[in-house]
Order: C-alpha cells, then sequence, then structure tokens
C-alpha cells in the first residue's frame, strides 16, 4: 500500500484499536490465477506476542483452498472515508480523498473443530454477551449449532502490518477546521466521522 509521508501511522496499539473497531474485513489471497477475496467479521487477539486475525468462511467458498500454509494473506480494515473539495483550501490546489486503512499480512492455517468452536463462542460472546438472551453458544439449540458443519474457520498470524491515516495533516490548522466543519455539514455519516478523525490530527 502507497502510503504517503503525512500519513503513515506507527503506533502498534493505535492501529490494534482501530481493526477492532473497524473488523468488517477483506481477506485477500491467491489461487494462482488471480487474486481472490471475501468480505467477512473477524476477530482481533494476541498471542505469543504477535497479532492474530481469526474468522471463518462457508465451505463452499473457493479462498478456503488458498489459506492452508499461506505466508501471503492480506487482510484489509477500513475506517471512514470522504471526498475533500479544493475549495475548502485558503489557496487553490486540487481535491483529494481522505481515508483510513490498514493492511496486515500473515501466515494462514485452518482452525480445527474444537478451535472453531472455540472462535465461534469468543465471536458470540463480543456481540451477544451483555444481552440476558444474547444468541451465544450455550443459548443455541443442538440443531443450530450443528450448522458449523457448513463452515471451515481460520487464523492469520500477523508478521507485518501497513497504517495509512490520510486526514489532511498536510494542511493548515484553519483549513482543517474548515474541512472538517464542511464534511459535518454535509449530513453524510462517513463524512461526519472521517472529520472526527480530522480533528484528532
Amino acid at each position: 500500500m502507497y502510503i504517503g509521508k503525512h500519513s503513515q501511522i506507527d503506533d502498534y496499539e493505535e492501529i490494534k484499536q482501530f481493526i477492532q473497531h473497524n473488523n468488517f474485513a477483506t481477506v485477500v489471497t491467491n489461487n494462482g490465477t488471480k487474486p481472490i477475496a471475501s468480505h467477512i467479521p473477524v476477530m482481533i487477539s494476541e498471542q505469543d506476542n504477535h497479532l492474530v486475525i481469526t474468522g471463518h468462511l462457508a465451505k463452499n467458498n473457493n479462498l478456503i483452498q488458498t489459506i492452508e500454509h499461506n505466508p501471503h494473506v492480506l487482510i484489509i480494515f477500513q475506517g471512514p472515508d470522504a471526498y475533500i473539495s479544493s475549495t475548502w483550501y485558503d489557496k487553490e490546489d486540487v481535491p483529494t480523498w481522505d481515508y483510513q486503512s490498514v493492511h496486515v499480512y500473515g501466515e494462514g492455517r485452518l482452525l480445527n473443530h474444537d478451535e472453531l468452536v472455540s472462535d465461534l463462542k469468543q465471536l458470540l460472546n463480543h456481540y451477544e454477551g451483555h444481552k440476558d438472551d444474547g444468541a451465544t453458544w450455550n443459548h443455541l439449540s443442538e440443531g443450530t449449532k450443528k450448522q458449523i458443519n457448513g463452515i471451515v474457520g481460520f487464523q492469520v498470524k500477523v508478521n507485518d502490518i501497513e497504517a495509512a491515516y490520510k486526514l489532511s495533516q498536510n494542511r493548515s490548522a484553519q483549513e482543517k477546521v474548515n474541512i472538517a466543519k464542511q464534511l459535518k455539514a454535509s449530513g453524510n455519516q462517513k463524512a461526519s466521522k472521517i472529520a472526527e478523525e480530522i480533528e484528532k490530527y
């Protein structure tokens, strides 16, 4: 991923928090002929001082055949993004696009049955555990649990991270104030979110 000099993020904890909050990811591999990808929710954890990404795919998903022992799995995490008009600057310039994106690379492997069950329990607890009647693993019927036979779990042990936050860092303080103001006034939810991020940097 190309990263401009103003956009590179190196803070590991910040990156980890970002991908945890934006965990509907794009998993990319290559089948030997072309790149292939799937868009799925993933879980992020740490094991032996390594970032680990886990998830699951439908058993018929061709991506499964490309993950085991693959040292070059790419997972992309996207934050908010928005068009930035050059009319919002103090002086004439070209329009651009602000965004947040993190690419993680690592070695993939498939999970065994017990590991998949454990990962599903964590996933369900994350999203349902706060509800009294939440659809956690223990609340599911045996019939519903059998649907696990239709999916395959995977893990990617991360060995490289690239993070880009392009948030108008090269503009003046006043221009950034105006950019954020214009984005918030647009009424677009993503634009408002990227405005909040611009204000942090």
